[in-house]
């Protein structure tokens, strides 16, 4: 009964996703729902931009052995990223009407820093898509069976076949309705546990230190490595087009602003939700812990006697995995096709620009797949990609919009200096963080770059140095 259900969901979604693509009738529609989501649809897009694998399948694993600072980064961090754009970035943004974040580094810089933070950009998603196959993988292989393999391929045609057809639409329809059903799901079954087992009970046993916010050790590098955990996605991904795209489609900068805002505190909220269901994992069977502690949760909901219960959980995490993975496929593809691909074809009609979309939506879902079937930790997937965007595009787009002197050269140089001593500290697997070290050289390339730029006197727009620094 549990599979005729899910399969019957699963039919839903691709059903409700090819509906939504009736809406789609030029690039714009395509890539940002034609700016015309209001503030519910808007929050819940906004909301389901991390809420997935990562959230309900990695964080719980890592809270289960590490406790609350293991899950700094998601979903601490993240819930930060979202309220930060809209108290800084979103109303800027939108003002100034771009189709997507690479669109700024054209308009504020010049043809060549838009490349080169497309091509960071693009790379940085293909873990994070990556990570939400692989969670498909692992959920179809728990409900029908199906080896990790054969369920990474047939989760990633399912994604690929609506985000392919409707885009930015799709994803708004199926993420609002998708957000139902995973807040409904988590908060009936937390609710559920909470009445059998007393929470108390469940959190007795626990290590003293299990629900400590701050490191206990007060040596330089513990709160460089604590900080590093609270910027990895809180300031990584404000850079990044998932998260632009989905603030970019609602229908006014103040939806644009308020259901940011509100989409990092739901957010928070429901994303510690499946961290409590993983303390009653642990507490009553024990025995999960030596099997993939990626399997903890969906673990103790298998055992569970109540059907209603599997299918409103089952149903609540792809509902996360799939809204997820189709706003990471159409992210990175948006930057290909318009920024990449565009400027090759500078006669292209908007008709043929919106086949080219497509296609990328087919070229960056290839690539991630091969990741998929290569690497199948959902936490080490999503966290190397949002610190590739810190080192690489965090800074020259704060540095843009805030402070007039910035330049081109100065952009790039950041780009390339946080990009290059991110991999040498990497490479030599440094006690701190090597995320920090591709910050500190990112800031360092934006101030050798600076005068260099200054030399050469370029000379950014005045219309764009007036939106980007608009109330």
């Amino acid at each position: 009964m549990l599979l005729f259900f899910v399969l019957l969901y699963l039919l839903f979604t691709l059903g409700l996703g090819y509906w939504a693509s009736r809406r789609v009738h030029n690039t714009s529609d395509f890539l940002l729902a034609g700016r015309r989501l209001p503030f519910l649809v808007s929050t819940a897009v906004i909301f389901a931009t991390w809420f997935g694998s990562e959230t309900l399948l990695g964080a719980s694993s890592e809270f289960v052995s590490h406790g609350v600072l293991g899950v700094i980064e998601d979903p601490f961090g993240a819930a930060l990223c979202l309220v930060l754009v809209g108290l800084f970035f979103a109303k800027k943004l939108y003002r100034m009407n771009l189709l997507t974040i690479g669109d700024y580094y054209r308009v504020r810089y010049n043809r060549t820093t838009e490349q080169l933070a497309a091509f960071f950009m693009i790379i940085s998603y293909f873990g994070w898509i990556a990570a939400q196959m692989v969670a498909l993988g692992i959920v179809l292989n728990q409900i029908f069976g199906l080896s990790v393999t054969a369920g990474i391929f047939c989760g990633s045609l399912l994604v690929v076949s609506y985000t392919y057809l409707g885009g930015m639409w799709s994803v708004s329809i199926t993420d609002f309705v998708q957000t139902i059903m995973i807040i409904g799901g988590l908060l009936f079954i937390t609710i559920d546990l909470m009445l059998e087992v007393p929470l108390q009970t469940v959190t007795a046993n626990l290590p003293v230190d299990f629900f400590r916010f701050v490191p206990r050790e007060q040596d330089a590098t513990t709160w460089l490595n604590y900080f590093g955990l609270w910027i990895t996605i809180g300031l990584g991904s404000i850079a990044q087009q998932d998260v632009f795209q989905r603030v970019m489609s609602a229908r006014s900068e103040r939806v644009a602003v308020s259901s940011s805002i509100a989409a990092g505190f739901l957010y928070l909220t429901i994303a510690l939700l499946p961290l409590v269901i993983a303390l009653y994992a642990r507490a009553l069977h024990p025995d999960l812990l030596q099997q993939d502690a990626q399997l903890l949760v969906p673990g103790l909901i298998l055992r569970s006697s109540s059907l209603w219960v599997n299918v409103l959980f089952f149903g609540a995490l792809l509902s996360a995995i799939i809204s997820t993975a189709s706003g990471a496929i159409l992210a990175p593809a948006a930057i290909l096709s318009e920024n990449m691909l565009r400027p090759l074809f500078p006669k292209i009609t908007d008709r043929k620009l919106l086949h080219l979309s497509r296609l990328s939506v087919l070229l960056v879902a290839t690539v991630s797949l091969g990741m998929a079937l290569s690497s199948s930790n959902i936490y080490e997937l999503v966290s190397e990609s949002s610190a590739l965007s810190l080192v690489s595009l965090f800074v020259p787009l704060v540095a843009g919009m805030f402070w007039r002197k910035t330049n081109a050269a100065a952009a790039i140089g950041s780009m390339l200096a946080g990009m290059g001593v991110w991999l040498v500290a990497l490479h030599l697997d440094t006690e701190v963080n090597p995320m920090l070290y591709g910050l500190a050289g990112s800031i360092g390339g934006l101030l050798i770059g600076l005068p260099i730029g200054m030399f050469l006197q370029p000379q950014p727009q005045r219309a764009v140095e007036t939106a980007a620094a608009g109330s």
